[in-house]
Parts: C-alpha cells; structure tokens; sequence
C-alpha cells in the first residue's frame, strides 16, 4: 500500500469513527441507552462527596446541583395537565374558547420534550456515559412523591441515592449555623421535616432507592459495598478509598 493510499485508509476509518460517534450522540438525544440515578439529599450532608464516588465508577456521569430546574419542568407539564383536564378537548378547540388548544396538548411531546431539554442541558452524557443524573439539595417541595414519580416517567428505570447526616453535624455547618437562637431552633425544624419527608419518599419508591449515610461510610468505607451491589456494579474498594482522602465541596 502506498503512503497516499494508507493516509486514504486512515481517513476512511476516522470519519467511520466520527459517523459512529454522531449516531451514538443523536440515539441518546432520546435518552434510550442511558440509565438515569437521582442522588436526593439536602445541604452539608457531604452529597458532593458522594457524587465524586459515583462518578469514580466507569461510565457513570452524575451532574451537580441545577437549583431545582428540572422541578421547574415537572411544574410545566402538570399544568399542561390540569389544562386538559378542564373539559373535552373538542370544547377547546374553537379560538373563541379562553383555553383554546389546552385541551389536546400532546402530553407525551411534554414528557418526550422534557427529557430532551435536560439532555441537551442539564445532563449532557457523554460518548462513554452509561448512567447519568443529578445531585440536587433542594428537595424542599411536598409534592416529592409526585415529581419523582415524573422524573422516572421522564428518565425510564430512573434510581434514587438517598443521602443523609448525623443531624446535629449538619446544623452546626455552614448556613445552617448562622442566625440568631431562633433561626436556627426554626432550621433544626426544617432540616428533620425534610430528611422525614425524603425518606418516606424513598420508603413508597421501593427498590428503586436506596440510603447511604455519611457518618457511616467515611467511618467505614467497606459499607458501601451495598450500594455498589444495588447499582450493580463491580465493588472497588480502592477507588472508594482514594475518593474518601480528596477534599469535596468548599
């Protein structure tokens, strides 16, 4: 093979991998080989710590906080169905109407929309992602139970990492701490009320959630040999170790 040939050659196989590459990249616009994991916590519980030992595992890409955007989306789409749920969607079909077209939305370009919003934006999986997600600390709403019940609609066979904190550590760090005696005997109350409402949450999703808590592995880091089994993945202490000794969050 002469040299022109072999460079012809090399750019053939470089543009089949790049033609590989924007096939992958377009199928998971839609999300249909990707596994979704949703770690659900509140702040200073040590989450960013537990996002670094998840994205230590091969392929798994998890984002950081968004500040509750995709809660936003859930919120779009329910009132798409509180609209349609007004009446027959033939009544709304007249430009007299004052819901004229609420009636008929297509709900499932909502769902099919929202997944495609967060993919492009929040998520944005790479070439070698296999599980994608987001940490997020303002799980504050009551309507949890619902809005993850959307976001596994949303992200089909979506998981949840519930992560907690021994209690008083949480309220003597950061935010949590300042404040006068008031607000901060109103913060304890917060913090129980939410860690209560996020675990019964957890309770109602089943085997799709699962809880670590930090006191307990930065203590013993052999104990998340459970969460590696519930995510099905191969158990590698060393690289828990190594991520346990480098410093996360500020």
């Amino acid at each position: 093979m002469s040299p022109a040939e072999a460079e012809l050659e090399r750019l053939r196989e470089e543009n089949a991998a790049l033609r590989a590459r924007v096939a992958k990249l377009r199928k998971r616009s839609g999300g249909e080989d990707l596994s979704y994991l949703f770690v659900l916590t509140y702040g200073r519980s040590g989450s960013t710590l537990v996002s670094g030992l998840l994205n230590r595992i091969p392929g798994y890409l998890i984002r950081g906080e968004n500040l509750n955007a995709v809660h936003h989306l859930y919120q779009w789409h329910t009132k798409l169905v509180e609209g349609r749920a007004k009446g027959p969607a033939a009544s709304f079909r007249t430009p007299t109407h004052p819901f004229f077209g609420i009636g008929d939305v297509p709900l499932d370009k909502s769902i099919a929309g929202a997944r495609r919003l967060a993919l492009d934006t929040v998520l944005r999986p790479l070439a070698d992602t296999r599980v994608t997600g987001f940490k997020e600390i303002r799980w504050y709403a009551t309507d949890m139970p619902a809005y993850t019940a959307w976001l596994r609609e949303v992200f089909p066979g979506a998981r949840f990492l519930v992560n907690t904190r021994h209690q008083p550590d949480v309220l003597k760090s950061k935010w949590w701490a300042t404040g006068t005696e008031e607000e901060r005997a109103h913060k304890a109350t917060h913090l129980a009320d939410v860690e209560s409402r996020i675990l019964a949450c957890a309770e109602g999703l089943g085997e799709a959630a699962y809880r670590v808590h930090y006191d307990d592995f930065v203590a013993d880091p052999t104990v998340l040999r459970g969460m590696y089994d519930w995510l099905g993945e191969p158990w590698d202490e060393a690289a828990v170790r190594a991520t346990l000794e480098v410093r996360h969050s500020v």
